[in-house]
């Protein structure tokens, strides 16, 4: 089952988002500012009912670059989860699909770093999952209608590093 299945919350509001420009802007500033304070200001926990941000580090499928980015998220157990949303629009975001071409990448969260393997969630774990982000977002169901694709639960699980 897809979120485009789910029943919808109504929250009586359509789904409004602010310009693509706008969504852009914001994060490229957002990124700088992680950059520039080393992730001392643009990096924060995710707390019950809030989601946090981290940085993860993927490398680029084609190019074969580091490619950070910033990400809301939550935690599940050890596991850290995000959406691959684009700010909602619809083509997949280039981490998304860095990420399935080179699923070992690092995150960065207050206080230090993480090895992880990401990996797309399914069935049963998605819907738990999807139900998560609807407590922490009333809007999700709308703005996820707004895509013509799924939009992936992503799932980041911590991985053992073997030191040579």
């Amino acid at each position: 089952m897809t979120s485009r299945h789910i029943q919808p919350i109504d929250t009586g509001r359509p789904a409004r988002l602010p310009p693509r420009w706008f969504i852009r802007l914001f994060w490229m500033l957002h990124r700088g500012v992680t950059r520039v304070t080393g992730g001392r200001v643009g990096l924060w926990r995710s707390k019950r009912g809030k989601w946090g941000t981290m940085r993860l580090h993927t490398i680029g499928r084609r190019s074969g670059r580091a490619r950070p980015v910033i990400l809301g998220y939550f935690e599940d157990g050890p596991n850290l989860v995000t959406l691959a949303m684009n700010g909602w629009a619809d083509p997949e975001p280039a981490w998304w699909l860095n990420l399935q071409g080179h699923p070992d990448v690092t995150v960065d969260l207050p206080g230090g770093h993480r090895q992880v393997r990401g990996r797309v969630a399914e069935g049963a774990e998605r819907e738990r999952l999807w139900e998560r982000w609807r407590e922490i977002d009333n809007n999700i169901d709308a703005n996820a209608a707004l895509r013509t694709r799924d939009t992936a639960v992503v799932v980041l699980e911590p991985r053992e590093v073997v030191e040579l």
